[in-house]
């Protein structure tokens, strides 16, 4: 038993496995069913938020990683609208996960201290804020870029029109060829298309051969990996009626991170 505390270390590893997953009200609940013994959802809350998880390390050198951003909705006095803030998360090649709540910097030096690859493959979609972050990773000569090919097409085919010509455009970025992509719009006149066109400049140097990338499997050329991973951060994060105070929001991440990389189910996990 720690000192200052009446739960034994499979009990609180039992309580944070639950919480991880549910509500604090419901992982009280669940663990009066299962244990028979009560600990109120205000314990569960402080059980979190006073525990320290430790940061994950990767066993095998990291060659991809995905990076983008979740929602939380924080709590607000009485009578005001709900406030949603960002945060940041990257997925390790499958092998890792993590988030930071308005802390770029912490995540910078997490992703840093890992055993990256000496040519390491950043894909993201088209926001500036996910760019500005991967800048920090690595060094600009070991980095490569690559913007995500499904936001990329959804972005084209927002332009609506002429299908055709969209599937011309599609089929010439599927292959990397930004130019002839371009070349395409010559005589149509639209915003949209010039906000597209000026997407297509922007991220030009992140758009490779499509083809290629998948065809002989040098890596992904899409960042479900991490879409995946801010979805299920959600499950806690957004569960119905969901209201985090600013404070606690690291630490909730932390938490859930911790669940995904299977940090919770290891059986010497606590036992110090």
């Amino acid at each position: 038993m720690k000192s200052n505390t009446q739960l034994s270390p499979h009990l609180e590893k039992c309580c944070l496995l639950l919480s991880a997953n549910v509500s604090y009200a419901n992982t009280a609940r669940d663990l009066e069913s299962l244990t028979g013994l009560r600990i109120s959802h205000s314990t569960q809350q402080r059980l979190v938020q006073r525990h320290k998880f430790p940061e994950v390390w990767v066993n095998q050198e990291v060659e991809e990683l995905t990076v983008d951003g979740g929602k939380v909705r924080l709590r607000t006095p009485k009578g005001q609208g709900c406030e949603w803030r960002d945060y940041k998360a990257v997925n390790l090649d499958g092998q890792a996960v993590a988030a930071y709540f308005q802390d770029n910097k912490a995540l910078l030096h997490w992703v840093n201290q890992q055993q990256l690859s000496e040519i390491l493959t950043c894909i993201g979609d088209g926001h500036d804020g996910i760019w500005n972050l991967v800048a920090g990773i690595a060094t600009s000569d070991s980095r490569l870029e690559i913007l995500d090919w499904y936001h990329l097409v959804e972005n084209l085919y927002k332009i609506g029109g002429d299908k055709n010509l969209l599937a011309r455009v599609e089929a010439f970025l599927w292959r990397g060829n930004v130019a002839a992509a371009i070349a395409e719009f010559d005589y149509w006149s639209h915003p949209q298309v010039e906000n597209f066109i000026a997407y297509l400049y922007k991220h030009q140097s992140r758009i490779p051969d499509y083809w290629y990338f998948q065809t002989e499997q040098i890596s992904s050329i899409g960042s479900g990996a991490i879409e995946s991973t801010v979805k299920q951060i959600g499950r806690r994060v957004k569960i119905s009626g969901a209201q985090w105070n600013r404070q606690n929001v690291s630490q909730v991440l932390f938490h859930r991170t911790a669940y995904l990389n299977g940090m919770l189910s290891t059986t010497n996990y606590l036992q110090k």
